[in-house]
């Protein structure tokens, strides 16, 4: 029992400088995955009140009104959701984000989902 010490002060240091990587790491991924959240839950509201005939246009109108209504401007709807309306609305969604992380090391975030309009009316 005489031998016996607490942790070292590079142990602590160590712990710390971990635990403020793994918060920046948690702080910069947060925001763009909580936006992709967003934007799937106003598709798939979307999705489910629109008729089966809404034309693109309208339905990027429509969409674009509600991204904007819940502070979601950096969202270009025109390159990032591709629409098909040959049977059914199918919407698929495909963007990656970048941020800057430290110095010149990027975080690169990949988001792609696609939604049907009758599987989304079905739930």
């Amino acid at each position: 029992m005489r031998h016996q010490q607490g942790a070292s002060y590079i142990g602590v240091l160590i712990a710390i400088v971990g635990f403020a990587f793994l918060a920046k790491v948690a702080i910069a991924v947060w925001g763009p995955y909580f936006d992709d959240r967003m934007v799937d839950g106003e598709i798939e509201a979307l999705l489910k009140s629109a008729p089966a005939n809404i034309t693109p246009e309208k339905f990027n109108s429509d969409l674009s009104k509600r991204l904007e209504m819940n502070n979601i401007r950096n969202f270009d709807i025109k390159q990032n959701v591709i629409l098909d309306n040959a049977q059914a609305m199918v919407v698929r969604k495909n963007y990656e984000i970048r941020k800057n992380f430290i110095m010149n090391i990027d975080l690169v975030m990949k988001f792609e989902k696609e939604f049907d309009q009758s599987t989304v009316k079905a739930k």
